[in-house]
């Protein structure tokens, strides 16, 4: 692990107080070959390979091809950077202990000519909110779910396996896809069972959230890409703190079924990697039609089949696109802390117009009321959760504490130490449990209907229709909030970051910095419903003239690359697990925080992975 050019930030903040040795700081740079004193042979010839936090799936495609790399040394190298690096970014709250076997069965698979497309051995983190029937938990972050068991998995996550991905493991998230507490009483990211995931970009940096974990391993390559879930905002906002790409797709693209939800009418699951092409992968992956989520029937698609959104990936995707800027929706959030990325934001329109896209300045929304915004999703949201809550704990097939259903949960929560609570308050559930209607009463029916109309007709399809426009672009802060409500999609691509006389802004609850030199953020592209071909075609125009997320690296980086890890045979050294195992200290990194509150399961387990690592045989 290394810190890199943290000198002139350390004295700003205190860093993260764990039970680990100190930060490296000003760690030697890593290199492509092997250090000296490794165990491969000197005469051995060594393979160059991208570093991990850049690799793509078009790299790894050739790298598996031409017999450089198998999946079980991928898997292992990730594997290796969660352990080197999760005791402060927590970013990890479960490995998959059958991940390694599973990739030996896909690099079987590849020797023998049976390849099931191109996520074929792709290591990929889910949410933790995301289920999948194996050995690994589904917890949403909550101790209420640690041990229980579902009668199926997530249907995004049988795609992901069928089109031959390997589930790494959860991401951590926050707790309730942060819909248990105020934003003053809690912080993005934070879980009783993950801990609190912090971003890579400055110390003790806020996340967002609530796909927090998912964006930060992407963004400091501990997997190649990862799944998260959006509901308002939740997989475009870590994304751009992750300085990455984050796909919201339009509802009912993407199945929703056996995911922890907040609402039936607009929850959506969606990919999040480092660039638009790997996301594009993914979300070919795990779109279509589910007979489990009535509201993906609703595809326009013929013959069922959807894109294949990889060939929308076009360089040339901006000519020609008339590219609408609603600056009435821009304008309602700008203040000081807004300034350097409107700065950057206003050169993106002049590179996207010198791309020959058609810019249409002022394509303003026809209305844009935000406190009614806010009145309409809180009755919808509060109503939705309740019932799809109950709806998720029938499903599961061992329910350890007897919950089921938010008044339940809430007794749970209140009675568990673990939980934080008071310090962590149970304000949402409180108002939601308060309220004497259901998602089904006609006073939430009408607020859904208001919300669809604010984000339809007076808002994002109102100005793309009222000036002519194929697009709509904004700054990723102001992007996401008709989109949530009206279900319609969202591309956010990195735009910039912090420059260096930035003022450190703290989260509400003063735990967490939220602004600060070199904290990145993004841009995004928002269209119609299923114009997701649309809005990845601008979006790698954008990222591929632009290329800024080179332009801005984590403070934070693992220093394991896999020609540390593959070279034919294993090269890691019993050493240097051991120096991974020792900084974790009472951290447990395969389940975070929760490894001091299940000691003996986990110790057997890392002791397990521990063995596998260093006994498994790298040739395929």
């Amino acid at each position: 692990m290394k810190w890199l050019g943290v000198g002139l930030f350390l004295g700003l903040i205190p860093l993260v107080s764990l039970d680990h040795p100190p930060l490296a700081v000003g760690a030697p740079e890593r290199t492509l070959l092997p250090e000296a004193g490794s165990t491969v042979a000197a005469s051995a010839p060594v393979a160059r390979f991208l570093p991990l936090d850049e690799i793509t799936i078009d790299d790894l495609i050739t790298y598996f091809a031409d017999g450089t790399l198998t999946s079980v040394g991928l898997v292992r190298a990730y594997i290796e950077r969660i352990l080197e690096v999760n005791h402060v970014l927590h970013a990890v709250s479960e490995i998959n202990p059958d991940a390694l076997s599973i990739a030996r069965i896909l690099d079987a698979e590849r020797i023998e000519g049976r390849l099931r497309g191109p996520l074929h051995g792709v290591p990929i983190l889910v949410k933790d909110n995301i289920a999948t029937l194996d050995k690994m938990n589904n917890t949403a972050g909550s101790y209420a779910l640690v041990g229980a068991t579902v009668t199926r998995e997530a249907t995004v996550v049988a795609k992901l396996r069928s089109a031959g991905a390997i589930i790494l493991g959860k991401a951590t998230m926050g707790e309730w896809a942060q819909c248990r507490s105020r934003k003053a009483s809690s912080s993005h990211g934070w879980s009783a069972y993950g801990g609190q995931v912090y971003g890579a970009y400055y110390p003790q940096q806020d996340p967002s959230g609530s796909s927090s974990g998912s964006a930060v391993a992407v963004s400091v390559g501990l997997a190649l890409a990862s799944l998260g879930t959006e509901t308002s905002g939740s997989i475009v906002n870590p994304s751009e703190k992750g300085n990455g790409v984050g796909i919201k797709p339009t509802l009912g693209l993407t199945s929703r079924s056996m995911v922890i939800p907040i609402s039936l009418r607009q929850d959506t699951v969606g990919p999040m990697a480092r660039t638009v092409k790997d996301a594009a992968y993914i979300l070919s992956a795990i779109s279509g039609q589910d007979k489990s989520d009535n509201w993906t029937s609703a595809q326009p698609f013929s013959h069922g089949s959807t894109p294949d959104y990889v060939k929308a990936c076009d360089y040339f995707g901006l000519k020609g696109v008339r590219i609408g800027i609603p600056r009435n929706g821009i304008e309602y959030f700008l203040d000081e802390q807004t300034k350097p990325i409107m700065d950057d934001f206003e050169r993106a329109i002049q590179v996207m117009n010198k791309a020959g896209a058609l810019i249409v300045d002022r394509a303003n929304f026809p209305a844009f009321d935000f406190p009614a915004f806010s009145r309409n999703a809180s009755i919808v949201l509060d109503t939705d959760f309740v019932a799809g809550l109950a709806e998720y704990f029938s499903h599961l097939d061992y329910n350890p504490f007897g919950i089921h259903g938010l008044e339940d949960l809430a007794t749970f929560t209140k009675s568990d130490p673990r939980e934080e609570y008071p310090e962590r308050d149970t304000y949402v559930w409180d108002r939601e449990l308060s309220r004497n209607i259901s998602s089904e009463s006609s006073e939430s029916f009408r607020a859904y209907q208001a919300n669809l109309r604010m984000g339809l007709q007076d808002g994002v399809v109102g100005a793309l229709d009222r000036y002519g426009c194929d697009v709509l672009v904004l700054p990723t802060f102001a992007s996401f909030h008709l989109p949530a409500i009206a279900g319609l999609p969202i591309v956010t691509v990195p735009l910039g970051y912090y420059p260096a006389d930035t003022p450190l802004v703290m989260n509400l609850k003063g735990t967490m910095v939220s602004v600060a030199p070199n904290i990145p953020f993004g841009i995004s592209f928002v269209g119609r419903m299923w114009s997701e071909e649309k809005l990845i075609s601008v979006a790698y125009a954008f990222e591929q003239r632009t290329m800024v997320r080179r332009q801005v690296k984590p403070l934070l980086s693992p220093t394991v690359e896999l020609q540390n890890i593959v070279h034919g045979h294993d090269i890691v050294s019993q050493s240097s697990m051991g120096n991974a195992t020792s900084q974790r200290g009472s951290q447990n990194v395969i389940l975070g925080r929760a490894g001091t509150q299940i000691k003996s399961r986990l110790s057997s387990f890392r002791s397990w992975t521990l063995s596998l690592l260093n006994t498994i045989d790298m040739v395929s």
